[in-house]
Order: C-alpha cells, then sequence, then structure tokens
C-alpha cells in the first residue's frame, strides 16, 4: 500500500479493464475465471486495476468496463454502436448515477478499439459536436472529457494511455488531456497476449500507475 487515496472510483474501459462478475452482468467480459486461451490471468486479484484499488486503499464504485467498446460511436459492428464509452457514460448521467454516487477519481483506459476496428480518427473537435462528429474517434474523445469534466468538476481524471496503438491514437489522447486539464499515464512495454495483457502485463500496468500516483499525488 503506498500513502495515497483515490477516494470513491470510477472506472471506464474495454477488455483490458474487465473480469466476469465485476462490471454489470449484461456487459461484454474479455477475462474470467474460467480462463481465457487467450491469456494466463484468471484470478480478478491479477487485474491492473483489482492492484491499484488495493494498494492504494481505494474504493471502487463501478468498474464500467464493456469488452470489444470503442470511445466513439463507431466500432466492429459499424456506426451507432450502443456500448461506446461516450454512451455508457451519458447512461451513467440519464440514470442518476452521479446523483446517488460520490466519485473522486475516474480511471480511463480506452482507444485499442477504435484502432483495432478502424473506427474513422478524424480531427479534436472540442465544441458543438454534431452526431456524425461522435462515429468518429477524435471528438468522441474530446466529447468523453469535456463531459467528464463537466459532470464532475471535482473529481481526479486520469487517462491511461495505452501502449502498441497506433501514434495517432495515442497521441490525441495526450493532446486532447492537456486541452481539457485531464491527468495522463503513458504506458509503456506492457506484455500481452493476442494484443492483451498478461499476469505480467497487468502487475506492469499497475506498477506504472502506481508509479505515477506516488510521483503526482494530489489527493
Amino acid at each position: 500500500m503506498i500513502n495515497v487515496s483515490l477516494g470513491e472510483v470510477l472506472i471506464l474501459g474495454d477488455s483490458y479493464s474487465t473480469f466476469e462478475g465485476f462490471i454489470p452482468a449484461e456487459y461484454g467480459s474479455y477475462y474470467c475465471s474460467a480462463g481465457n486461451p487467450e491469456t494466463d490471468v484468471n484470478q480478478v486479484e491479477q487485474t491492473w486495476w483489482y492492484q491499484v484499488m488495493k494498494k492504494t486503499n481505494s474504493d471502487l464504485v463501478l468498474n464500467n468496463s464493456y469488452s470489444g467498446t470503442a470511445i466513439c460511436n463507431t466500432g466492429y459492428s459499424g456506426p451507432n454502436d450502443p456500448h461506446s464509452f461516450i454512451r455508457r457514460f451519458d447512461k451513467l448521467v440519464g440514470t442518476g448515477f452521479f446523483v446517488d454516487n460520490k466519485i473522486d477519481t475516474v480511471l480511463i483506459m480506452g482507444g485499442q478499439n477504435d484502432d483495432w476496428s478502424g473506427s474513422p480518427v478524424g480531427e479534436l473537435i472540442i465544441q458543438n459536436w454534431t452526431d456524425e462528429d461522435l462515429l468518429q474517434y477524435g471528438p468522441a474523445l474530446c466529447y468523453l472529457m469535456h463531459r467528464l469534466k463537466t459532470v464532475l468538476p471535482n473529481a481526479r481524471i486520469i487517462f491511461v494511455i495505452n501502449s502498441d496503438m497506433k501514434a495517432e491514437i495515442m497521441d490525441y489522447q495526450e493532446k486532447a488531456s492537456d486541452v481539457y486539464d485531464v491527468e495522463f499515464i503513458r504506458l509503456h512495454a506492457i506484455h500481452k497476449m493476442n494484443g492483451h495483457p498478461t499476469i505480467k502485463g497487468m502487475n506492469q500496468i499497475a506498477e506504472q500507475i502506481i508509479q505515477y500516483l506516488s510521483k503526482f499525488n494530489r489527493i
């Protein structure tokens, strides 16, 4: 445990942050206790987020992660994915989740499926988004950060930027974080199988996040 707490935490992610039984029941999960032939992770304690919660003595309010989802509304099935990051966050707002739950920190890890599914990248549009804009990664990324800052003005928002994505995808996350005054952690050299973190990779993600938190303690 380190001398830092993230308080009450919301996680917004994709397959990297899932574990069956620890995300909403109707959400798709990549990691599970039954195991997955594509990875060696089969215990929730091995996930990056579980390790971060434990080592910082933080409380996980909700892990809102859904395997195979993009940040923008264009995913593997084409446009208008109902489970995109921005739609899941807006759904939480619409159902009154943030009225009933205090959130001190939001940890976000996404963009991998925008990359893999070939979602249109677009530009970083910082206001006046149209539905067509939100089918593109750049505008949707800005929209998500804007919504997070608007809905949770007092929360600490940290974007965890995955390794091994297209340079444009990663660079946009860093640039948008700067625009919206969102903290970011750029991961490096994460061990993976079939594009997903192994036990070793999960440990590396957790270690790199903990290192950042130890250096930039704002709680």
